[in-house]
């Protein structure tokens, strides 16, 4: 009777340490499966990427082709193709881009099948062009008294086509705008302490914005203006010319901004902040604070002072 009484404690230990077991090899199987699974859709997320991406390629390699027969066809019945041969040579180097980095984002995509549609609606312009001057070259050898009322229906055409691409431009122009990520607004007190959203007026030394730039490879590198309009309760601006504000065009009216500053935008999502000393105590309330450049609205965000 005294070896079983001894024995039972090391057979409920093995038991404790065989259950123990069972339980951290489940475990395990549980976390690989998940990093499975998460490397499953993350290489699947990549693979529909890479595919939408070749897609996109394959559809601008054929509107490459397409305009080079079109600037052939055009230069030899006397068109000008100077501006077609200058997008082609755009359309070029956004084909080697789309071979170099095949995996894009979503906003990326959509931006490329964007522009695909712009450079079809060029090419279906260009057709009007070219059936408009193959009629006049037909025309001439015919007749040419009707040459006059040929060059004026030919204008008509050719300002109708300048009109379509005024608007293809306004396309690349909306596609372009930069947009401001991650905006953070925090009050500073007199030691520098700062605190984010909402804040009490005594506690305010000075306003803290800060941002990045969101990834846009469509803008070109360049210089930019960035203004910072904070506006009040009221809806009026915070507005003091010797603390750098002043007034710029926003949908054709002139209006203020509380300050401003000119970076180099170069497409790596720098950084960019304001500090703003006021100079007086805030008056309780919401605020609005928006941020501007070109006469467009970059991205905005609200604080609240108590």
């Amino acid at each position: 009777m005294s070896d079983l009484s001894e024995n039972t404690p090391i057979q409920e230990t093995k038991k404790s340490n065989k259950g123990l077991i069972i339980i951290i090899v489940a475990l395990a199987a549980l976390l690989i499966a998940a990093l499975v699974i998460y490397n499953i859709r993350e290489n699947d997320l990549k693979e529909k990427s890479r595919a939408e991406t070749m897609v996109a390629y394959s559809r601008l390699d054929s509107i490459n082709n397409q305009m080079e027969q079109k600037i052939i066809e055009i230069r030899d019945l006397g068109g000008n193709v100077d501006e077609l041969t200058l997008i082609k040579d755009s359309l070029e180097l956004e084909k080697e881009s789309l071979l170099q980095d095949r995996v894009r984002t979503s906003k990326q995509i959509r931006t490329l099948k964007s522009r695909v549609e712009g450079y079809r609606e060029l090419l279906v312009m260009k057709d009007t062009e070219i059936s408009e001057l193959k009629k006049v070259n037909e025309e001439l050898v015919v007749e040419n008294k009707e040459l006059k009322t040929e060059r004026n229906e030919l204008n008509q055409t050719i300002r109708a086509a300048k009109k379509a691409e005024e608007k293809l431009n306004e396309k690349v122009q909306i596609a372009s705008r930069l947009e401001a990520e991650n905006i953070k607004v925090a009050a500073l007190n007199q030691k520098g302490k700062a605190k984010e959203d909402e804040f009490r007026a005594r506690q305010i030394d000075k306003v803290k914005v800060e941002f990045n730039i969101a990834k846009n490879d469509v803008a070109p590198v360049s210089g930019k203006e960035i203004l910072m309009r904070i506006i009040d309760d009221n809806e009026n601006v915070l507005f003091d010319v010797a603390r750098g504000s002043g007034t710029f065009v926003l949908d054709g009216k002139e209006t203020f901004y509380t300050a401003k500053q000119e970076i180099l935008f170069d497409n790596s999502q720098q950084v960019v902040s304001f500090l703003y000393d006021k100079g007086s105590e805030y008056v309780p309330g919401r605020y609005i604070m928006e941020i501007y450049t070109d006469g467009y609205l970059m991205g905005s965000k609200s604080f609240r002072v108590k």
